[in-house]
């Protein structure tokens, strides 16, 4: 079925049903590109902790960009997937093309849900505690994140995560690979918060200290969200 029958038909998710099952998530992953998803700020929101102009690049041009790259691979077809966290959850391990531009573009979605204004998100008690009580203290929950991010070599992430058992832990990651995908020396878990330490993310700022960017990143955090994904089942 390519796109205009599928649109032609009318079906929506509900209607896939009556569609062979495979087929079905098939048609469903081939007839919708994915898109950039719209910011809840503004480029200039996140001053003067990060830049507009570099604030701008990133989602138009980084971002965008991954998304174009994704989209062109996918239309070779074949990709079986219901959304994004299932395309790169099965195939990252076996398609570079989805491993790198799904990772870019599923990284920075979820990196822009997790930013507000500097200090207008600030950490609820309860975040504080389950932080102290898996890091023994806030400022060593700081100290791990930073020093994950700081021996990133080159590009890459830094990731909070919730592991299956439960357990919060910090992470990092090499390009655009991030903890769903189920590639051998990638620890897996949910994210809660991620990082993005490409150049391309501070340099035009910060130059090469990615130690102030980080610290200026932290005052830019959605706390809320982060705990809104830890409860979240």
């Amino acid at each position: 079925m390519d796109k205009r029958t599928f649109i032609k038909s009318g079906l929506g998710l509900a209607g896939l049903s009556l569609l062979n099952p495979l087929e079905s998530i098939k048609a469903f992953g081939d007839s919708t590109p994915f898109v950039l998803p719209k910011l809840g700020f503004g480029f200039s929101d996140m001053e003067p902790k990060m830049d507009a102009r570099t604030m701008e690049i990133h989602y138009s041009k980084h971002h965008a960009a991954y998304v174009e790259k994704l989209n062109e691979e996918l239309k070779k077809g074949g990709f079986q997937y219901n959304s994004l966290d299932e395309l790169i959850g099965k195939y990252a391990n076996q398609n570079k093309a989805i491993r790198n531009q799904g990772g870019g573009h599923w990284n920075h979605s979820f990196m822009w849900k997790g930013l507000s204004k500097p200090g207008a998100s600030q950490m609820s008690n309860n975040l504080k505690i389950d932080l102290i009580t898996a890091f023994d203290s806030l400022e060593a929950f700081h100290v791990q994140l930073n020093m994950a991010a700081m021996e990133r070599f080159g590009s890459g992430w830094v990731w909070f995560c919730k592991g299956a058992n439960g357990q919060l832990f910090i992470s990092s990651t090499a390009n655009q690979d991030n903890p769903l995908m189920k590639i051998d020396g990638i620890l897996n878990g949910k994210p809660l918060l991620g990082i993005d330490v490409w150049e391309h993310a501070y340099y035009l700022k910060y130059y090469n200290k990615r130690l102030d960017f980080l610290y200026a990143y932290l005052d830019c955090v959605n706390w809320a969200e982060v705990e809104r994904l830890m409860n979240e089942r």
